[in-house]
């Protein structure tokens, strides 16, 4: 069924949703901005508010032409994806030479973040994440987490088995072909990944592409990381 994407791509889209993470969601345009700016093709960046009344409307503008707010009241991180996308093809006219990109708010990408999406030659590439402050976390937590995620990874910069919203890229052709993000709550990362999988798309999995994501402890996303972190913080309890 598939037919891979070509590249190079000469553009790039990347897509932010938010809910009420105004702080968070500066820092991560920062860095998002800073990566489009080591990439040398046209980057739009758009940030989708979802159920938002934080004013983080109000950063509209103070990051660049290229940077884009569009306001929903779904509370479904996978309908603010499919949102953000859908935006960001109709900015380049459907062109679809492009590479899609997606973060979250509460995660800084490294400067060299897009480009190393784009020196793969795959049609999906999925990075990891890492934590740097964990003020949020008690240390048994801390251990837990370090020992789980990497758990059967004899080479840590080789393949590994996580997928994430907040660290991940595909060409645009290949994900209006098998459809787009679905209107999932959570999961919706894993669907689109396990959809790219079964249409025979190249899926690269990069533990070299790296984001920071933070611990916090009151989830966005029913079953997301700080889902899962509260699960670990549960099993200590119950040792």
């Amino acid at each position: 069924m598939s037919t891979p994407a070509q590249g190079p791509y000469d553009r790039v889209a990347v897509v932010i949703p938010a809910h009420n993470e105004r702080p968070d969601l500066s820092a991560c345009l920062r860095a998002v901005v800073t990566a489009a700016l080591c990439v040398h093709v046209p980057v739009a960046v758009v940030v989708v508010l979802d159920s938002t009344d934080d004013g983080s409307a109000e950063l509209a503008g103070q990051f660049g032409p290229d940077v884009h707010f569009v306001r929903i009241d779904a509370k479904n991180v996978g309908a603010a994806r499919a949102v953000g996308f859908a935006y960001a093809r109709s900015i380049f006219a459907e062109h679809e030479e492009c590479w899609y990109a997606t973060t979250d708010a509460d995660s800084r990408v490294d400067p060299d973040w897009l480009m190393h999406q784009m020196q793969c030659d795959t049609d999906m590439v999925l990075g990891v994440v890492r934590v740097t402050d964990w003020h949020y976390q008690a240390p048994d937590v801390v251990e837990r987490y370090v020992r789980e995620y990497y758990a059967g990874s004899a080479d840590p910069d080789g393949p590994h088995d996580h997928v994430h919203g907040a660290n991940m890229g595909f060409s645009a052709a290949a994900y209006w072909q098998v459809g787009g993000f679905r209107a999932l709550a959570s999961g919706e990362d894993v669907d689109l990944a396990s959809r790219f999988e079964d249409a025979g798309y190249r899926i690269h999995r990069d533990a070299e592409l790296s984001v920071n994501t933070s611990a916090r402890t009151q989830a966005r996303a029913p079953h997301g990381f700080a889902h899962y972190l509260s699960q670990l913080r549960a099993a200590g309890d119950c040792v």
